[in-house]
């Protein structure tokens, strides 16, 4: 499949240049000017890498970078920017970035990184499938039909039901903080209580706990968050 790049850049003339280039070493890009419109884009299609400017309208790169790693750990980000400070650099990489290149850079060293960090997402994506359903105790969850079954029991489930279990599976034994939570699950914009969030455990312990009372698999962090483990 033709590699597929995401590039963030507000300023016009470079974002055409830095397109039309890698559009000639044969990747697929995808353009937006401004921050929210990156993390919505990254959301809902399958990228190979990110090219990610820092100063951006309506939310800057750094917090574009750290929504990206709560939903996604392995796409290689790359920030290309005129911030070229080392604090600059260091929050960068914090934040979850795997490169860094400072304007005004040296075009054929763009596509040089680009091309090794391509060839890494590729790699990984061969070893690592989307995970489409998990086996736990007597529970089974599909994360494409939104199906479930808990022992002989079947469950239609909801697309945030799905989204905060496949959250919770796929860091099982770590403990996930309700920030965490309510960006992945509920996006940058929309924050409901927390209590919302106590409300779907609860439910993922009547769905899938044979004593809801003790859990085995959705525990609660006082104060922190909630931990999946599978029992």
């Amino acid at each position: 499949m033709q590699p597929r790049i995401l590039l963030v850049e507000d300023e016009k003339s470079l974002r055409e240049g830095i397109k039309m280039n890698l559009e000639l070493e044969g990747y697929e890009v995808v353009e937006v000017d401004n921050g929210v419109e990156a993390v919505q884009t990254f959301s809902s299609q399958r990228f190979n890498v990110v090219l990610l400017d820092v100063m951006l309208p309506e939310m800057d790169g750094f917090e574009v970078c750290e929504k990206i790693r709560l939903e996604n750990t392995t796409t290689p980000i790359l920030f290309l920017t005129a911030k070229d400070s080392f604090p600059d650099k260091i929050t960068g990489l914090k934040k979850g970035a795997d490169d860094y290149l400072t304007k005004p850079f040296n075009l054929e060293e763009l596509l040089l990184r680009v091309k090794i960090l391509v060839r890494h997402s590729l790699q990984v994506g061969g070893q690592q499938e989307e995970l489409q359903s998990y086996r736990f105790g007597n529970n089974e969850v599909n994360f494409v039909t939104y199906k479930a079954r808990a022992g002989d029991k079947e469950i239609t489930l909801t697309r945030k039901e799905v989204m905060l279990l496949k959250l919770l599976i796929e860091r099982k034994g770590q403990v996930v903080s309700r920030q965490q939570i309510l960006q992945y699950v509920w996006g940058y914009d929309v924050y409901p209580s927390t209590r919302t969030i106590d409300n779907f455990i609860l439910s993922f312990r009547k769905y899938f706990e044979s004593d809801p009372r003790k859990p085995v698999h959705f525990h609660s962090v006082r104060g922190v968050g909630y931990r999946f483990l599978d029992g």
